[in-house]
């Protein structure tokens, strides 16, 4: 089996006469953490879209742990987990009610479900908050439930884009040493940003996206 995690070949992705992302190939590491690196508008968040088969490549290849998003799409998106610029929640529910809900969805199994929600709530720092609805949560905490839902299953792989956001001083540590972590235990993270400190901080490698291509690939040092 392959060494990387992600496999992006030749992406590219026309909005009629507009490219948003030209010939874009990079490779990602098992383990590790790996930065997409860029202003805004540069491609990245189009990107990600195609890594996570929100949005057809024009042409191209992303091979997520070896599956291809198109053509296997169903073990693709099985191992990753996913955090959009604008995630979606249910306010209507309580913290623990949505993560529940992912949960299912993923067809976690029940047992496991219950002690997994626990572990990340608590991880999370969300434990005292979750019976209550998640319309009266803070962005912060929005944020970090957010990133419970997407690691309920477990993925091999995270996808985030631009997860600092909005976020305090505080909330931006917790999702950074959590990324590490992750890490560390094999799960590959992926990430959008702006950034140079957040790329610094805490990735292994990063690519360079302006324009849609990527200009410069490698590590911080």
């Amino acid at each position: 089996m392959s060494e990387a995690a992600v496999h992006i070949t030749g992406v590219t992705k026309r909005f009629d006469d507009t490219v948003a992302v030209r010939e874009l190939s990079l490779v990602v590491p098992r383990g590790s953490v790996y930065g997409l690196l860029g202003p805004n508008g540069a491609g990245k968040t189009t990107t990600i879209r195609c890594m996570m088969g929100i949005l057809k490549t024009t042409s191209g290849q992303v091979l997520l742990d070896g599956h291809d998003i198109v053509g296997d799409a169903q073990k693709a998106k099985a191992i990753s987990g996913f955090i959009p610029d604008r995630p979606f929640i249910y306010e209507k529910l309580s913290g623990r009610e949505f993560l529940n809900f992912v949960g299912k969805l993923h067809r976690v199994d029940s047992a496991q479900l219950s002690k997994r929600i626990a572990e990340l709530l608590e991880h999370l720092e969300l434990t005292p908050w979750q019976d209550e609805l998640v319309e009266s949560y803070s962005h912060g905490m929005k944020q970090r439930l957010v990133v419970c839902a997407a690691l309920i299953h477990e993925p091999k792989i995270l996808v985030i884009d631009e997860p600092m956001v909005g976020m305090d001083p505080k909330g931006a540590r917790t999702l950074k040493d959590l990324f590490c972590a992750l890490a560390k235990t094999g799960t590959t993270v992926f990430l959008s940003t702006h950034s140079i400190a957040v790329a610094e901080e805490i990735c292994h490698r990063i690519g360079i996206i302006r324009k849609g291509g990527l200009i410069a690939c490698g590590t911080m040092t």
